[in-house]
């Protein structure tokens, strides 16, 4: 979330993934925030094991568009991708200037699933199993301000009045320091 007095919007774009069969895009917002210019990004990958390829397709749009933003600006991703670790290792790992910030942190063990039917009951799967659907990407400017990642947490863990959880993943909340 960001507040509007404190954020400065600079302008947007929508990057269709041209192969989708699940109608997925890449959201794209550029902003300033004291004077830090940063590139916020999301998407919901291609879903399921049998749709892997069309993800990873997705997945290197993702980081070819981090990596074609401007070097003095902070580019973080956040969303429902859907990898198994695996297929990171597929696509030839992380870029050189792209962290992982749950790797980066150190792999809290507290927020290392994202989906798990083992604690999640919205979904009335008979299988039980986590995985760590949910990842935030970082790209930090070359220069000028620096924005660092400091924590990361799952939210979203407790039922609604009507029983259920507001989704089948838990949401991760990341708290950044901004250095002027």
């Amino acid at each position: 979330m960001l507040k509007n007095s404190r954020v400065k919007f600079l302008r947007q774009e929508i990057i269709p993934f041209p192969t989708t069969s699940m109608m997925r895009n890449l959201l794209v917002v550029y902003v300033n925030i004291s004077g830090n210019e940063l590139c916020l990004m999301t998407s919901h990958l291609e879903s399921t094991k049998s749709h892997a390829k069309e993800r990873l397709n997705q997945l290197r749009q993702v980081f070819k568009t981090m990596q074609e933003a401007s070097e003095s600006t902070t580019v973080i991703f956040g969303g429902d991708t859907n990898l198994r670790d695996h297929e990171v290792t597929e696509v030839g790992g992380l870029p050189n200037n792209i962290l992982d910030i749950w790797e980066f942190l150190g792999k809290p063990e507290h927020c290392h699933y994202t989906w798990d039917t083992n604690c999640n009951s919205n979904l009335d799967g008979r299988y039980k199993c986590k995985f760590r659907f949910d990842r935030i990407f970082f790209r930090t400017a070359a220069e000028g301000g620096q924005i660092i990642p400091r924590s990361l947490d799952l939210i979203g863990l407790e039922k609604l009045e009507c029983g259920k959880f507001t989704s089948d993943h838990w949401g991760l909340l990341c708290d950044f320091d901004v250095i002027l």
